[in-house]
C-alpha cells in the first residue's frame, strides 16, 4: 500500500495506562525507568499516555522515566485531552493540554488526541471548541500530529472523518476477540480509517489482559502450534500483521511483560497462514464463552456514587466462571472490602455512559449479586 504517517514506527508501542504499582498504590517509577530503557534499547519509540491516566501520575511517570533521562529525539510521545471526564467547562478542558505539557516535560507532543470519542460524549469537543484549539497548538509547533481515540460505531467514525479531514490518525480498539464484535466494530472501523487514508494506532490489543490469559479453550488451540510463545504474543502479532498500523500499544505492568513483548516484536514477522488459522479458531472458541468482556479501564468507577469496584467484581465473576474450584466469596469480599458491593448499585447509569465497551453494567451487577455472602 502507499506510504503513510508512522509507517516505519516500531510496531510495539508502550502504553502507559497500566503501569506497575507500589504497595501504596502509586506508580513504581523505578521499574518504569527500567522498562522504558529496555523499550528504547530495542528500538521502540512510541509512548502513549493521557491526562486522565492515574490522575496524572502516568504523565508524571513518563517525565521521570523518559523525558528527564533520554534525548528528545529518541522518543515520540502521545497524550490525550478528555473533554468529558475531569473537565467541567471549556477552560478546564483546554487547561488539560497545558497541564500535560508541564507534567510530561516533553516540550511538545508528537501525537495529540481527543480522547475516547463515542456517541454520548463527542459533542463536548464541539461545545468546547477543542477541534480548533488543537489546530491552534499545532500551528504553534506544540503538536506535530492531531488525532482522536475512538470507541464509537462506524457511522459516527465516518461522520467525524468527513467533518474533520484535518485529522491525521485515529486510535482504535482492535483485537482478535473484537474483530467482528458489533459492540466494538474493530474490523469495520479499521476499514473506514483505511478508506479515508487515516493510519491507526491500536489500543487494547489484548483486551485489558483478557487475551494474555485467555479461557482454557483458547489456550488449547494456541498451544497446539507448539510455538512456545505467550498468549499475549498471539494477540499483539495478530494486530501488528494488519496494514495501515502506526503501532500497537501494549499496557505493560512489569518488566517481565516488557521483555516478553520485545522477544517477538524486536524482529516482528506477520502471522503465517497457519497462525492466522489458529487465531480464527480461537475467535470461534471465544464466541462460545460468555465471559464479561470488561477491559478494566476503570472509567466506570470515577463517578460511581456508591464506590463500587465494578471491574474487580467482573474479574471475580469471570474467574468463577472459568473454575469450579474458585473461592468466590473470599475473592469477592477482598475486592469489595471498604467499597460498594454489586447489591449497592442505585442504577444511576453513570457507569454505562462512561463504558468504552458499551456493557450493560447495571444488569451485569445484578447478576453478580449472587456472589455475595
Amino acid at each position: 500500500m502507499a506510504s503513510y504517517l508512522g509507517q516505519d514506527t516500531f510496531k510495539l508501542g508502550f502504553g502507559l495506562m497500566r503501569l506497575p504499582k507500589l504497595e501504596n498504590g502509586h506508580i513504581d517509577v523505578k521499574q518504569v525507568c527500567q522498562m522504558a530503557d529496555r523499550f528504547l534499547e530495542a528500538g521502540g519509540t512510541y509512548f502513549d499516555t493521557a491526562y486522565v491516566y492515574d490522575n496524572g501520575e502516568s504523565e508524571a511517570a513518563f517525565k521521570a522515566a523518559v523525558a528527564d533521562r533520554h534525548p528528545r529525539d529518541s522518543y515520540t510521545l502521545a497524550t490525550k485531552l478528555n473533554a468529558w471526564l475531569q473537565a467541567h467547562d471549556e477552560a478546564s478542558a483546554k487547561q488539560q493540554f497545558f497541564t500535560s505539557l508541564e507534567r510530561t516535560g516533553a516540550g511538545y507532543f508528537d501525537y495529540y488526541l481527543m480522547h475516547a470519542l463515542q456517541r454520548n460524549n463527542y459533542t463536548k469537543y464541539d461545545e468546547y471548541h477543542i477541534w480548533d484549539f488543537v489546530q491552534e497548538q499545532k500551528a504553534k509547533g506544540l503538536i506535530k500530529h492531531v488525532g482522536f481515540s475512538f470507541h464509537g460505531d462506524p457511522e459516527l467514525l465516518e461522520e467525524l472523518l468527513t467533518r474533520h479531514p484535518e485529522i491525521e490518525f485515529v486510535q482504535l480498539q482492535i483485537n482478535y476477540a473484537d474483530w467482528e464484535n458489533p459492540g466494538v466494530s474493530s474490523r469495520r472501523n479499521w476499514e473506514i480509517c483505511k478508506a479515508y487514508g487515516k493510519p491507526v494506532t491500536v489500543m487494547e490489543p489484548v483486551k485489558g489482559g483478557i487475551l494474555a490469559d485467555p479461557v482454557p479453550q483458547v489456550k488449547a488451540i494456541l498451544d497446539e502450534s507448539g510455538s512456545g510463545l505467550s498468549y499475549a504474543s498471539w494477540a499483539i502479532r495478530y494486530v501488528a500483521s494488519l496494514d495501515n498500523i502506526i503501532t500497537v500499544l501494549s499496557g505493560m505492568s512489569n518488566l517481565a511483560q516488557m521483555e516478553d513483548n520485545l522477544s517477538y516484536m524486536r524482529d516482528f514477522k506477520p502471522l503465517s497462514p497457519q497462525e492466522q488459522d489458529a487465531v480464527r479458531r480461537a475467535q470461534e472458541a471465544l464466541n462460545s464463552v460468555k465471559n464479561i468482556p470488561c477491559t478494566g479501564c476503570r472509567y466506570c468507577t470515577d463517578g460511581c456514587p456508591m464506590s463500587i469496584p465494578i471491574p474487580d467484581i467482573f474479574t471475580v465473576a469471570n474467574r468463577r466462571a472459568g473454575s469450579p474450584h474458585f473461592r468466590t466469596v473470599r475473592e469477592y469480599n477482598n475486592v469489595t472490602q471498604d467499597k460498594g458491593k454489586a447489591s449497592d448499585c442505585v442504577q444511576c447509569g453513570q457507569c454505562e455512559g462512561a463504558c468504552p465497551q458499551h456493557l450493560p453494567i447495571i444488569k451485569l451487577l445484578e447478576n453478580c449479586r449472587e456472589m455475595e455472602a
